[in-house]
């Protein structure tokens, strides 16, 4: 009872002292129906992006340059979304005390990538939990180890294995043990959550709000190697998980809230996790096992996108759990970190699974800035080598570039039947019926959907083939639009190369 009363207190302190009135009318949200992310018009959003997150102090993006040249580069090549980090020890650096100066670059950031046309979803980051165990993530203050080695100090991602106090500390950080003030750790976290939560309240164009970065089972990890999820983990993680959804519902009503399995999901093991409420997400991430330890950057002689061959069995088990994991809480998924790598092959399958799953992603990363928890050197990771230049010419990896940008639906008035994209052709189609996602109906003629066609991979010279609807888009726009005829119950469209 005591622990309840401290966090409605201190989720009241939040209300009151986070950056940003109150009283002002939130921003526009998507929504969540089903397994879709639509836009406030009611259009499903199908999203490709990037991750952004700085894991040096100051911990702000705009510190390495990252900004409006970047943001429009973005845009200009059809990606609209980013999951830009934030991290804790810079939100909360002592505790119950918050770094609003913090949050304003943040924000401002924010504000920059949605001048552009971006989504951004908020990312509470961490690896390795703390800077103690080669990581960031955690306050101080935060770091309970009882005392605990941090060894053997391996590095990412080993020291997740082996490392003493590391283990010691997420154990503690579960557990909800009281820290400073007697406050329990995780009761800080929720409410530093609802802390940003108000202060990006009337911030456009946020897309959610994504909980914690791969959450580590700590000391017994051993058991989440399961085919049935981690069966004493995934309680504790579900228990944690509500209590940070409940702390934002207090201040925000609106803003999906995307939350994540245990990082071994990663590797295909399964989830149990069911939290509950209105508004909610699946933020999942596919990392191969034979990548992570390296053996992913080996150049393999593949004449066709099929992947790493080592990869395959690990990612049918990623994708096939987020679907089941999906059917069962109808929870829309989010693919919110893959990649990490040069190998081109393995980044245009997993292109290749999102489509056939009709699922959003956001590729790891922009940039690979300094990162010091990331299997692959910063310029394996990067698709810009160096925000604080522009991004253009040998500033960018090119090859990678031509396997993330792809034609695909932006928004979409309707429900989506499949879209595909043949690299081999340069042939797009889509297909969609008119129905809305939330079973109010269907959209009325004249409804538009937007489909993006990146000069990039047409040159601005493209032919288009449309029924039940027309384009009313200019000749070679990179952004087609289509504009849903009367009585139409179905549309469909085909893009090919002049």
């Amino acid at each position: 009872m005591l622990l309840a009363v401290l966090l409605v207190s201190l989720i009241g302190a939040t209300a009151a002292s986070a950056q940003g009135d109150p009283r002002r009318p939130a921003a526009p949200r998507p929504t969540t129906e089903g397994r879709w992310i639509t836009d406030p018009q009611g259009r499903v959003l199908v999203l490709h992006g990037l991750n952004m997150v700085y894991k040096l102090d100051p911990y702000a993006p705009d510190e390495i340059g990252f900004g409006r040249d970047d943001a429009r580069f973005l845009a200009r090549h059809g990606l609209t979304t980013v999951r830009l980090g934030l991290i804790w020890k810079a939100v909360e650096p002592q505790p119950g005390e918050y770094d609003d100066a913090y949050l304003a670059r943040v924000r401002r950031t924010t504000q920059v990538l949605a001048e552009a046309g971006i989504w951004v979803l908020l990312d509470f980051h961490q690896d390795l939990y703390h800077e103690r165990f080669q990581g960031e993530g955690a306050p101080d203050w935060a770091v309970l180890d009882d005392g605990l080695p941090p060894q053997p100090a391996l590095g990412f991602p080993y020291s997740y294995f082996v490392n003493l106090g590391l283990n010691r500390a997420f154990d503690n950080f579960w557990a909800n043990t009281a820290g400073p003030g007697g406050v329990g750790l995780q009761d800080r976290y929720a409410a530093a959550w609802a802390h940003v939560a108000q202060a990006f309240r009337g911030v456009p164009r946020v897309l959610g709000l994504d909980l914690f970065n791969e959450p580590w089972p700590g000391t017994g990890w051993q058991a989440c190697i399961n085919p049935l999820g981690g069966p004493t983990f995934d309680p504790r993680l579900e228990a944690f998980t509500q209590r940070s959804i409940d702390a934002i519902r207090a201040v925000d009503p609106l803003t999906p809230v995307f939350y994540e399995p245990h990082v071994l999901f990663n590797n295909g093991v399964q989830t149990t996790l069911r939290p509950e409420g209105d508004q909610l997400a699946f933020s999942f991430h596919d990392y191969c096992l034979t990548a992570d330890a390296g053996l992913g950057e080996v150049p393999l002689p593949l004449p066709t996108d099929t992947g790493d061959p080592l990869c395959a069995t690990f990612d049918d088990l990623v994708w096939g759990n987020t679907a089941d994991h999906v059917a069962t809480t109808g929870h829309p998924p989010l693919l919110t970190e893959f990649g990490a790598t040069t190998n081109q092959p393995v980044i245009r399958d997993m292109l290749r699974r999102a489509e056939e799953a009709m699922t959003g992603w956001q590729f790891w990363a922009y940039c690979g800035c300094d990162d010091p928890t990331t299997t692959g050197p910063g310029a394996t990771q990067a698709l810009v080598f160096d925000p604080a230049k522009a991004p253009v010419g040998d500033n960018v990896d090119r090859a990678k570039l031509r396997s993330l940008v792809v034609p695909h639906p932006l928004a979409v008035s309707g429900t989506p039947a499949a879209y595909h994209f043949d690299r081999a052709t340069r042939v797009f189609t889509a297909s969609w019926s008119t129905a809305r996602v939330d079973g109010s109906g269907g959209f009325a003629a004249g409804a538009l959907t937007r489909i993006s066609v990146p000069a990039l991979v047409y040159r601005s010279a493209y032919a288009v083939q449309v029924a039940g609807g027309r384009v009313v888009s200019k000749p070679g726009a990179s952004v087609l639009v289509v504009r849903q005829d009367r009585d139409a119950d179905r549309v469909e469209v085909g893009v090919r190369p002049r």
